[in-house]
């Protein structure tokens, strides 16, 4: 099974206009029928009052809720992107849902970006611009504001948003800033995703955005490239370890940040000095999206086996035997590791969880 992280509990209270709700007393879950669903986690039994379940696309068979749901500020945040092979019509979007009714408080398209309700995908006359990274929505922390990067479409730096990084208002209402790299066309042409990954915070001030095309770039928040619609104005751009589809791996924050990018081509760890991103240290091993907690650092490789390793130097603490599996990442809590085995594109029914104890 190929694991998405697309459950997400209501941790503590959420808001003064809602309800104090024991942790974890539900669970969000996308579905192929283009609805986010509610469930209890006691029962299992799913909630059907108010607007729940919630319909986000008015075409499931086009567009697909693969990446992971976010909850913040009372809302469930969620976006939309292609199918494999892109056929189109579909839009990457973002959609924000009131936990408490279930109702849709805004819309944001990729295209057709001045209509700001859920799109009959052939009404727009352009397709893609998926939002499709693992990560989903990324939520800063400590401004209620978003940041998507999107795939493959049309840019125009007006309503077209295709290839770019996006931030956002809190509750997905507006579009504050953008960047889009110079060679936007280049990527689109050639099929070469920036948003085969998501931006990854590095504090209040900066973030890194990969993408298909192997480059890491960092980025000055909260302008972005300056304004809307300018092209280029990255502080960096430096080598990742291949072509990014997992989620970037961050430690700390401003000075004292640390980013761990895996791909194909083997595990990188990078540190921020004097503004600038420098390689800290290279493993040649695989991996999907690495994983931090308890002092480790977490790295699943495709080909099968988990790498426990020391964040700071990259040296081995252990090898966990594991099957081999396409994007899937260990979840660690409690003393315990949970990783799923085997590929989603396989379409199986039955899977392996392994379940180990922390070194």
């Amino acid at each position: 099974m190929d694991v998405h992280a697309s459950r997400l509990c209501v941790l503590g209270r959420l808001g003064e206009d809602h309800e104090r709700e024991p942790r974890c007393r539900f669970v969000y879950a996308a579905a192929p029928d283009g609805r986010i669903h509610k469930l209890r986690v006691g029962s299992g039994a799913e909630v059907r009052s108010g607007g729940w379940p919630v319909t986000i696309t008015r075409l499931p068979e086009r567009e697909k809720i693969g990446s992971a749901l976010n909850v913040f500020g009372g809302l469930v945040l969620a976006a939309t992107g292609g199918y494999f092979g892109d056929p189109p019509p579909y839009q990457g979007h973002v959609v924000a849902i009131s936990i408490a009714s279930g109702r849709i408080v805004h819309v944001w398209n990729a295209l057709c970006s001045d209509r700001q309700v859920l799109l009959e995908p052939r009404s727009c006359p352009e397709s893609d611009a998926g939002i499709w990274a693992r990560s989903g929505v990324v939520v800063d922390p400590s401004s209620g504001r978003l940041l998507v990067a999107t795939g493959n479409g049309r840019f125009d730096g007006v309503r077209y948003w295709g290839d770019s990084v996006l931030l956002l208002s809190p509750g997905a209402g507006r579009l504050l800033g953008s960047w889009t790299p110079r060679n936007f066309a280049e990527l689109d042409s050639g099929d070469v995703d920036l948003g085969s990954t998501a931006p990854a915070l590095l504090g209040p001030t900066l973030a890194v955005q990969a993408g298909k095309d192997g480059l890491l770039r960092l980025l000055r928040l909260p302008t972005l490239g300056g304004g809307l619609g300018h092209v280029g104005r990255e502080l960096q751009t430096i080598r990742a370890p291949g072509a990014v589809f997992s989620t970037i791996g961050v430690q700390g924050a401003g000075r004292t940040a640390r980013l761990f990018v895996a791909t194909s081509g083997g595990t990188w760890a990078y540190s921020l000095s004097g503004g600038r991103l420098r390689v800290g240290w290279r493993r040649a091993e695989a991996g999907t999206s690495p994983v931090l907690a308890g002092g480790l650092l977490y790295v699943y490789d495709p080909a099968g086996g988990l790498g426990v390793l020391q964040p700071a130097t990259g040296r081995l603490v252990a090898r966990l035997p594991a099957g081999a599996g396409h994007w899937n990442s260990p979840i660690v809590t409690d003393g315990r590791i949970a990783l799923a085995e085997g590929d989603a594109n396989a379409h199986l029914t039955t899977g392996v969880l392994d379940i180990y104890r922390s070194p």
